[in-house]
């Protein structure tokens, strides 16, 4: 964060301030019913904010990126909207579509509102934050696997699941059958693919302007790579970037 200039830089945290306090909602033990609540509140705090009169801590931290940066409310309704599917007691997504719906709720609309920050609402600026986005939230849900399916998540899609044969409750036993790592390799492959679409568009600007999300690029990429080199049927081995790497990453995409 500190590559960008002091101004750009507070509107990135008030913006990364909302997101962690909307994801703890889901995150934090709690009834369905009082998140969903907490969600709605959140919608009319956005709604309040948006009208000039906001009443948190957080919210008044975002007016004057608000104004001077263009933010689209639709964006934080959008991450309110797919924080909540996280909030239901079992979280399943039936097709890939359902996913790729879910990731641009979650980390596209991040993207969206970045890219303002940045200084590129228009083309390529928004293909980009979706596609990053996408890329982003699925090296998540494929290092997250084990985790989440503690907490009753399963975000690897049903149609996915079926067409490597695992029939049975992914929540319960899908990730002993053989197909399973199928789908996750298949997954990772969609990946992949976002982030080579993300670098074609870069291409055709001047990628510094968005450096930051170019850094967070290349460790997700590598963590997607070291996910892939361990493999799908050992989820309890962890998966880490190495600290020289990180920083090698860093140095490269971070000063040069």
């Amino acid at each position: 964060m500190k590559l960008l200039p002091a101004e750009q830089r507070r509107a990135m945290y008030a913006i990364y301030a909302f997101c962690r306090e909307v994801d703890d909602i889901a995150d934090e033990p709690g009834a369905a019913g009082d998140k969903r609540r907490a969600l709605a509140a959140w919608r009319e705090e956005i709604g309040r904010l948006y009208d000039g009169e906001p009443r948190w801590l957080t919210t008044r931290a975002l007016v004057g990126p608000v104004e001077r940066y263009a933010l689209p409310r639709r964006e934080f309704l959008a991450i309110i909207d797919g924080v909540e599917t996280d909030v239901a007691p079992t979280v399943l997504m039936p097709r890939r579509e359902d996913l790729l719906s879910y990731c641009r709720k979650v980390a596209g609309a991040v993207g969206m509102l970045s890219i303002h920050v940045f200084g590129m609402p228009r083309h390529p600026g928004p293909r980009i934050a979706e596609t990053m986005g996408n890329a982003f939230q699925l090296t998540n849900i494929l290092r997250d696997l084990r985790d989440d399916a503690a907490l009753e998540r399963v975000y690897v899609p049903l149609d996915l699941l079926r067409e490597n044969g695992v029939v049975t409750n992914p929540l319960h036993d899908g990730f002993a059958h053989p197909g399973f790592p199928r789908a996750c390799a298949a997954l990772a492959d969609s990946a992949r693919g976002y982030y080579a679409e993300a670098e074609r568009l870069l291409a055709e600007i001047q990628w510094r302007r968005l450096r930051p999300a170019v850094l967070m690029m290349a460790l997700y990429r590598e963590l997607l790579g070291r996910l892939e080199r361990r493999g799908w049927t050992r989820l309890d081995e962890p998966v880490r970037i190495l600290r020289a790497r990180k920083a090698w990453i860093v140095l490269r995409y971070g000063v040069f």
